[in-house]
């Protein structure tokens, strides 16, 4: 067997493991609960699972892609290693102090959230390197020796390095590393130069702190893992899913590990954006709901939007300047904590509040039958009749409808006077009016209508909840596509591999150095190359350029795309044109007779992207057979209806179903509320409309 043709996918979410394993155009999935304290664990489960459905062994796998939360969860629970932080004498405090925007402005009892590391555990040197590179104070390597010693004597496992404007000149920080390798071998070492070389020291100090906090977790995570696949006979390639919605190295992974933080969301916009091409689809809002989390991202023009900084662990109502900020290339998404496994409570004015805090796997949902006894969004779907208690992933794990209304009851219906019924009903409500508002929120601040839109949905818990979502948000089509369950570990199929290199170099463009940017980009395309090379020693490579550009006296950036030949052959006019009329569509009008500077450049390398076949739209044909029907409570109508159930298997090209309706299939169940019908797609896309 050519076993270049069988590749798998694993994600590693808060609640389950998804594992997928692609033979041709075949694919087998499976869900496993997530195994927290060894999560290599349930990857060996999940791929003996699927191995045993497809008929091949573990060792015929030829390539695996892997994306996983343990970065994000290290991070949120502070599970890291025991960091030094290293910095400029007069810096200390930068990460405690953050910056002066109050992201809860009329908050009189603002609480900041703390620094990942104490003030005990930041160290200072005398030195300083200008705005233009240039050394003001040099570092003494007796100095640096010093520190060392001091540092070596506290037994610190991991240092992070992150010296005033070393993004550009990056020799005291190397001194540094160089004296910690030579006296503290053993101690890992992280850059800011390096991790991400990019200016404003409070963002730029938090990743590299960021970095070093959980490397030593992630490798040695990312080594007991190539450890239990070489016990199984796999001796393939293991790539990692980064945030920017490429694969890296799995060395490049155990380098940059903060790299990998939005790795498995980021997978499934990459999913959704290769749906949005096959249907040509050039307006896109994925919707991607798991256990823990719900994730949504704006994708035009069939590609995802990005960022470079973004934000991890918000504490406050997942406010955006609550969190801790993270400066890498990612795939911009807003994050809520609105999962399966999300837990209800009552707050102190009598209100149904859900999540961030999730049931996880362990115990899970009261449901589950493990020892939960609060209930989860997961709680409320099962009493209101959306999923069924006998067939929940695939009959693997079997319901409690009791204890569901008992934790209802309990939590909710006691201090509400409300039975298990209506207590679900909020329950589902609020949890999908948090998700619309965090859309038209994401939406407004990105200047879209989302009545433009289509909605794609994945992940175990999307398609319960996208149908009544796309009521609140007035989005006319939803397509959940084949897989949706697993759609995270799908999408790191479909990645390509890449890497994004960015520094920070201030230019104006009254002072525009067409030799210094050609120098420029041409070393970050070479950074950029070498490690997509790490990864495929023989694909065709390309180059995609970004500046980031703002009219003098602004304090934030836009990103402004070239073309090779407008990097390579640069033009200040050229360039000037490029931001305006970026600039006129993002905020309605340019400023006249002010001058225009650029931050930070940036150059993508990736492999081409994987051609897809057009879809053929199916016209309707007869309505699909009906299994079964049931009882579900619709929101819209506020009460219990007739439901009918059908078979996603048992679903022809073209065959129909009319809401209320719910779809079922191993990983997820489709709920089409009473406003909504659906048709099957050739490529198996279940394509749901409002009924005219």
């Amino acid at each position: 067997m050519d076993t270049s043709s069988i590749r798998m996918g694993v994600d590693i979410g808060g609640t389950f493991t998804d594992v997928v394993l692609e033979i041709g155009e075949t694919q087998y999935s499976t869900k496993v609960l997530t195994t927290y304290a060894a999560p290599e664990d349930a990857i060996i489960d999940g791929m003996q699972q699927v191995c045993s459905k497809a008929g091949v062994k573990p060792s015929d796998v030829g390539q695996i892609i892997h994306g996983t939360t343990l970065a994000t969860n290290a991070l949120i629970e502070r599970r890291g290693a025991k960091t030094a932080l290293i910095t400029t004498q007069g810096f200390r405090d930068v990460i405690e102090m953050r910056t002066e925007s109050r992201f809860e402005q009329y908050d009189l009892n603002l609480n900041l959230p703390e620094p990942l590391l104490p003030r005990q555990q930041r160290y200072t040197l005398e030195e300083r390197m200008d705005a233009m590179g240039n050394a003001l104070i040099e570092l003494k390597r007796s100095d640096v020796e010093g520190l060392v010693d001091e540092i070596k004597e506290a037994g610190y496992q991991s240092i992070a390095v992150g010296l005033i404007h070393s993004y550009l000149n990056d020799t005291h920080e190397k001194m540094v590393r160089d004296v910690i390798e030579e006296n503290i071998p053993n101690a890992m070492v992280s850059l800011s130069c390096e991790v991400s070389p990019q200016m404003r020291e409070y963002e730029r100090f938090n990743t590299v702190v960021a970095n070093a906090y959980i490397k030593p977790l992630m490798k040695s995570y990312l080594g007991r893992l190539e450890g239990r696949l070489n016990d199984e006979g796999v001796s393939c390639n293991i790539f990692l899913m980064h945030s920017g919605g490429g694969i890296i190295s799995i060395e490049s992974a155990a380098d940059f590990p903060v790299r990998l933080v939005e790795s498995g969301p980021a997978g499934g916009a990459v999913f959704a954006a290769n749906i949005a091409a096959r249907y040509g689809l050039d307006k896109v809002l994925s919707f991607d709901m798991g256990g823990t989390t719900a994730k949504i991202c704006l994708i035009k023009d069939q590609t995802p939007k990005t960022s470079r900084v973004f934000e991890v662990a918000r504490t406050y109502r997942f406010k955006k300047g609550s969190g801790m900020p993270i400066s890498i290339p990612v795939i911009d998404m807003v994050e809520i904590g609105a999962g399966g496994g999300s837990l209800a409570h009552v707050d102190s004015m009598r209100q149904i509040r859900v999540g961030p805090e999730s049931a996880g796997s362990e115990p899970g949902p009261a449901c589950y039958g493990r020892g939960g006894t609060k209930p989860a969004v997961t709680d409320a779907d099962l009493v209101l009749g959306k999923l069924d208690p006998d067939n929940f992933a695939g009959g693997s794990i079997k319901l409690h409808t009791d204890s569901s209304a008992d934790a209802l009851e309990t939590v909710l219906g006691q201090t509400l006077d409300m039975d298990a019924q209506t207590a679900a009903f909020g329950l589902a409500e609020v949890v999908d009016e948090n998700m619309a508002n965090a859309a038209r929120v994401h939406a407004v601040e990105n200047g879209e209508d989302l009545s433009e839109y289509t909605m794609i949905a994945f992940g175990g818990a999307a398609p319960l909840h996208a149908g009544r979502l796309c009521e609140k948000l007035g989005v006319d089509r939803l397509l959940v596509p084949t897989g949706a369950g697993v759609g995270s570990a799908i999408g790191f199929l479909r990645a390509p591999f890449s890497f994004e290199a960015n520094r920070s170099v201030y230019m104006k463009l009254s002072d525009f150095n067409p030799d210094v940017i050609t120098n420029l980009l041409t070393e970050l395309k070479t950074e950029a190359t070498g490690f997509v090379r790490n990864c495929d020693e023989t694909a065709d490579i390309l180059s995609e350029f970004k500046v980031y550009m703002r009219y003098s006296g602004q304090g934030w950036e836009i990103p402004i795309t070239l073309s090779e030949e407008q990097a390579m052959n640069p033009n200040a006019a050229e360039f000037q044109e490029l931001f305006e009329t970026d600039y006129i569509n993002l905020f309605g009008r340019a400023v006249d007779g002010m001058d225009v500077e650029i931050t930070v450049w940036s150059v993508n390398a990736t492999t081409p992207s994987q051609a897809v076949e057009p879809i053929k739209a199916a016209s309707d044909g007869t309505a699909a057979k009906i299994e079964t029907t049931r009882t579900m409570f619709d929101p819209a109508l506020s009460k219990a209806v007739d439901t009918s159930v059908v078979l996603r298997t048992e679903m022809n090209i073209g065959e129909t179903v009319q809401g209320p309706s719910a779809i079922t299939e191993d990983e997820t169940t489709i709920i089409l509320p009473s406003s909504r019908r659906a048709i099957k797609q050739p490529d198996g896309c279940i394509d749901i409309v409002t009924k005219v």
